[in-house]
């Protein structure tokens, strides 16, 4: 499988694309807690020992759910979601092998 990642860092969204069925793959880590204004994201400050510098919701290498571009208005038919544990690169092998068995 070839991989394709597109702003991981930021979004954590990333495209596997099959070389044997031809298939694109799209997966994105939804994000599964409530970002609240509490939270803050950026640089520590080694000598003050505070956040600085704050990302707000950006680099957390997830998505809210409002925020995903895997819906079926978008023309993704067929959406898996993961249980937590499972690796998304597995599951895409095995989707993979079925319907490369099927063809």
């Amino acid at each position: 499988m070839k991989r394709t990642y597109n702003t991981s860092a930021e979004t954590g969204r990333f495209y596997v694309h099959s070389a044997k069925t031809g298939r694109v793959y799209c997966v994105e880590p939804i994000e599964p807690r409530q970002i609240d204004s509490q939270t803050q994201w950026g640089d520590v400050n080694p000598a003050t020992k505070k956040v600085e510098g704050n990302y707000g919701t950006k680099y957390t290498g997830a998505i809210r759910p409002e925020d995903s571009i895997i819906t079926k208005e978008n023309g993704y038919d067929d959406i898996h979601f993961l249980d937590k544990g499972v690796s998304p690169l597995s599951y895409i092998e095995q989707l993979d092998e079925a319907l490369f068995k099927k063809e």
